[in-house]
């Protein structure tokens, strides 16, 4: 074996390749890499990680959505055309400079400059790997944006064009038989595969599936086609995982792919696949790179790596009219590089058809432009700063004929029926427009693969009669139903649906991006408890509390949180409203949305205005209103007040005095025992709906020390009064929180009113 890498001058060849593999020039000191891998492993290793990997190309075709990549908009497309274009030309150029600038005597890289190694060199800069990309994109929570959606297609796209020339690249580089002869032969049974045998393998696959009949060893069945098709595309002299990503594509989308992907997915994915990447890494030679060619050299060439997908991007967006910004954001995305290359890498060297630095230049070039996107992204593309925008997202700042954005966040049917009995209450001038995102939110649970499969759907936007539906596939098939019949009832009401797959800590965020992205100005959130026949309210699940709750503490927009207890149709005669008035923000806004509501045919609208007086009126002294000064707090109140006097006064004039199914009338609170008591005799009355403000804002010491008493204080003191079970109430509530005034903060209200100082909680139930 040789021990310095400047002895080599000419490529081993036969059986001494493995020697030169483990030599100093590959793997660095020869004993170490002895006792770690020893040369008698190297065989069943690089066998075992080649079965992963070509069930991990298995797991990638499933991904990929055949009908997604033909009915790509144009401006994903012609990104996608241009980001693999313009790189492949671009990095026959890089590699034609790197064979130049490296310092090494010219004999060794004429070797080495030939037109396969300019294919590879060219191909691996134009790949985009799509699952990489998805997964970066659901970290920084820019799937749902609007660069993300042009991000996600386009690289589905341009990932599909990738696996298509490597099919068609990699017979040139066995120069042992007829290159065109596999090509060719690859293409037949490509076609063989999707016109033949594809049409029974769905039919029977979407008929087990419907009928639950799916046991282990026919899971296994079918998995092994995987293997089948690799066999047969090595035989034509392609590569094996040309026949385990064709097999992927070929079976239907849905339960299945989702039942299969999640019992299987750990054994290609977390087991074996990371062998290949351990193969791939013990072949980079980045210190010996850096050692001879000097960093003045690699690292400059490392970063101009990046330009080609930038500069091709750019392009292609300006003929859009994109921002530069978006431009070159997007541009870095497409840099994020998968697997592909890697095999490209190996094959290549398996070839000899790259050097050693080549090959090692152009690996830890992948490497860093995997590594570093996320981070740069991060740095020049930050939606969330988007949200101090300039205009206030209130219903209260919304002009009268504008059109009213509403975003309708639910998890299931039942949420649908409900969110759309609020909405049809606020479209009551049918003339003015009224525009309806409905996001269904969907908890990921397990890896990033089924949030590609739900996103893929979701961009496809059709579902086809090959297919068993998941779980939330069919949810969203009924959601949709839901609010299109909305629509058709409605000539001024358009509907778009959307679909927000996250883990349920983090999912807030993708609902202000698409709150952001929509221009939105409400924002509905169901609560966390629902109805019961006895019209009890019960817990459906805790985590909806926790979305409602990080929503309202930063939302891009007003917040609503609708609790129903059977109120039905909005279509009901005589349905009768209630809004209680304290003062602050959240009660402007609120009455806002009641006013609208009062002009609905049907509805009979009731203010009433609670004045804080005494003791009820004096001002926290707490932490929170100390930090900013007593006489600031006072200061403050009373500016409020004035507020409040003059909002009332305007609404009095322009409604009260001028429509017969508005009533107003005003309460005095002097201790904070009279607010249940008043509740009470509001309740007895019997309204089909409450309309509060949440509360943000109110820094009296009665409503501080209620709110530390609260169950649910995402819904304020009044609110969770009325939400109470020990109220006794059979109204729905609405409970509204304006933008513009800070979210709300939950860190200092308790979890349960039953634990509090011995207190008990704030209500029995009247017999």
């Amino acid at each position: 074996m040789r021990a310095l890498v400047g002895e080599v001058s000419k490529k081993p060849t036969g059986a001494c390749w493995t020697g030169y593999l483990f030599s100093s020039e590959v793997l660095g000191p020869t004993h170490f890499m002895r006792k770690l891998v020893p040369i008698k492993s190297i065989v069943p290793t690089e066998t075992i990680s080649y079965v992963g990997l070509v069930y991990y190309v298995f797991l990638a075709g499933l991904e990929m959505n055949l009908d997604t990549i033909l009915q790509a908009r144009k401006k994903a497309t012609s990104i996608a055309i241009a980001g693999t274009i313009i790189p492949m030309a671009m990095g026959g150029g890089m590699y034609a400079l790197v064979q130049k600038q490296f310092k090494r005597n010219a004999e060794y890289f004429s070797q080495y400059n030939t037109t396969e190694a300019y294919l590879f060199w060219a191909l691996i800069y134009s790949v985009t790997g799509f699952p990489i990309l998805t997964q970066i994109l659901a970290d920084l929570k820019l799937i749902y944006t609007g660069l993300g959606r042009v991000a996600l297609t386009a690289a589905m796209v341009s990932d599909f064009y990738n696996w298509v020339m490597f099919a068609m690249l990699i017979p040139f580089a066995n120069k042992d038989r007829s290159a065109t002869h596999s090509v060719l032969s690859t293409i037949i049974f490509v076609l063989f595969c999707f016109i033949v045998i594809r049409p029974y393998l769905v039919q029977l696959i979407v008929d087990k599936t419907n009928q639950n009949e799916w046991d282990n060893y026919q899971l296994f069945l079918v998995v092994m086609g995987a293997f089948v098709c690799a066999f047969v595309t090595d035989i034509l002299g392609t590569h094996p995982v040309v026949g385990a990503l064709v097999y992927g594509i070929m079976l239907p989308r849905g339960k299945f792919t989702q039942m299969l992907i999640a019992k299987s997915e750990d054994f290609g994915a977390v087991y074996l696949a990371p062998l290949f990447f351990a193969r791939s890494g013990i072949r980079l030679k980045m210190m010996y790179v850096m050692r001879t060619q000097g960093l003045t050299l690699v690292v400059p060439l490392l970063l101009l790596s990046f330009i080609p997908k930038i500069l091709s991007t750019l392009i292609a967006t300006s003929f859009f009219g994109m921002p530069s910004q978006d431009g070159v954001a997007l541009g870095v995305l497409m840099n994020t590089k998968g697997i592909l290359p890697l095999i490209l890498l190996n094959v290549a060297w398996d070839k000899r058809i790259l050097s050693v630095e080549s090959s090692t230049f152009i690996t830890a070039s992948v490497l860093l432009m995997t590594l570093l996107v996320p981070l740069i992204v991060n740095a020049i593309y930050k939606p969330r700063k988007l949200h101090k925008q300039k205009k206030r997202r209130t219903i209260q700042n919304l002009k009268a004929e504008a059109e009213l954005r509403v975003l309708a966040c639910v998890h299931n049917p039942r949420h649908a029926t409900e969110i759309v009995n609020i909405i049809e209450a606020c479209n009551t001038i049918k003339m003015f427009p009224l525009r309806v995102f409905a996001l269904q939110l969907v908890e990921l649970t397990g890896n990033v693969t089924s949030l590609l499969t739900a996103h893929i759907n979701q961009l496809n936007q059709q579902q086809t009669g090959e297919q068993a539906l998941t779980k939330s596939q069919e949810e969203l098939e009924s959601i949709t139903n839901i609010f299109n019949a909305y629509a058709e009832e409605n000539s001024n009401t358009r509907v778009e649906i959307l679909s927000a797959v996250s883990t349920y800590s983090t999912i807030h965020e993708d609902i202000y991006n698409v709150a952001q992205e929509k221009q939105a100005s409400l924002i509905l959130l169901p609560f966390h408890k629902q109805s019961s026949i006895e019209g009890v309210l019960e817990i459906t699940n805790n985590a909806f509390k926790d979305i409602n709750q990080n929503v309202m503490r930063d939302a891009p927009c007003s917040v609503g949180i609708y609790v129903d207890r059977g109120l039905g149709s909005f279509y009901k005669v005589n349905l009768r409203v209630i809004m209680i008035f304290i003062g602050g923000p959240d009660d402007h806004e609120a009455l806002t949305i009641a006013w609208k509501m009062s002009r609905h045919e049907g509805i009979q609208l009731s203010i009433v205005r609670i004045f804080l007086r005494g003791e009820a009126v004096e001002v926290d002294t707490s932490s929170q209103v100390e930090s900013h000064g007593l006489l600031s707090a006072v200061l403050d109140n009373e500016k409020q007040k004035e507020l409040d006097d003059e909002y009332i006064s305007f609404f009095r004039l322009k409604a009260v005095n001028n429509e017969d199914s508005i009533t107003y009338s005003e309460k005095e609170v002097h201790f904070g025992e009279d607010i249940p008591t008043i509740l009470h005799d509001l309740d007895q009355i019997g309204y089909d709906l409450y309309i509060l403000g949440q509360g943000v804002g109110r820094n009296t010491k009665v409503m501080s020390e209620l709110m530390q008493k609260t169950e649910s204080p995402e819904l304020g003191v009044i609110g969770d009064m009325v939400a109470s079970n020990d109220f006794g109430s059979c109204s729905s509530l609405l409970v509204v929180q304006q933008y513009g005034f800070g979210g709300m903060s939950f860190e200092k209200t308790t979890k349960n009113p039953s634990h509090n100082d011995g207190s008990g909680p704030l209500f029995v139930k009247l017999e």
